[in-house]
């Protein structure tokens, strides 16, 4: 095996949900912007059609991202529901350092679709795994670092909001939103289902 599978492979092992995070990095955001660049690159499309678009909130921004989540929630779902579920969550994506949130932009697309229309059908879903892929590897990157993430879904709950505190395009489609910061402990066990049930190989 050669040194790079090896560190892939740590890197691969070394991502994990952490949730219990503070408002520190363990890196500048030079380098966290240097990170997230080298993820837009180099992190494969389909047809090369690059319709991530990524936003990255820090400090304060990040709490205003959080604060706007949870007082759309208490406006919007049941109470009970608000203080069993989306009060502590918010509360404690908020004292993180920072969010990444991943956006597909369909432009892109639309040429694609007229020049193979057969194909119409697919590119959505082909651009929901390129976004897969560039939240996998800035997960990965961040960890390896030595911040703790977890990935979270609250669109559309937040999508309007976002789309006018930060000037995105209303046609951008939130896809995650990575949520990091300095871990304050290691992440829970990891179990996983037999591998037998998993892995097929045939012809070897």
């Amino acid at each position: 095996m050669t040194n790079l599978a090896s560190s892939l492979i740590e890197g691969f092992k070394g991502r994990r949900s952490i949730y219990a995070l503070t408002n520190e990095s363990t890196i500048s955001d030079a380098r966290i912007e240097e990170l997230l660049s080298e993820v837009a690159i180099n992190t494969p499309s389909a047809f090369n059609s690059q319709t991530a678009r990524i936003v990255v909130l820090l400090k304060e921004d990040h709490e205003k991202l959080w604060d706007m989540a949870r007082d759309i929630a208490k406006a919007t779902v049941p109470a009970e529901i608000f203080e069993k579920l989306y009060a502590p969550r918010t509360a404690m994506f908020r004292a993180a350092y920072g969010t990444v949130l991943f956006y597909e932009d369909p432009a892109p697309l639309q040429p694609l679709k007229e020049k193979w229309p057969m194909l119409e059908n697919q590119f959505p879903e082909w651009s929901n795994h390129s976004s897969g892929m560039h939240q996998y590897a800035a997960w990965t990157l961040l960890e390896a670092e030595g911040l703790g993430c977890s990935l979270q879904h609250y669109s559309p709950l937040i999508d309007a909001g976002v789309s006018e505190k930060w000037n995105v395009p209303t046609e951008w489609s939130l896809k995650a939103q990575l949520v990091f910061g300095k871990p304050i402990g290691p992440p829970k066990e990891k179990t996983a289902e037999p591998l037998s049930t998993r892995l097929f190989v045939h012809g070897k």
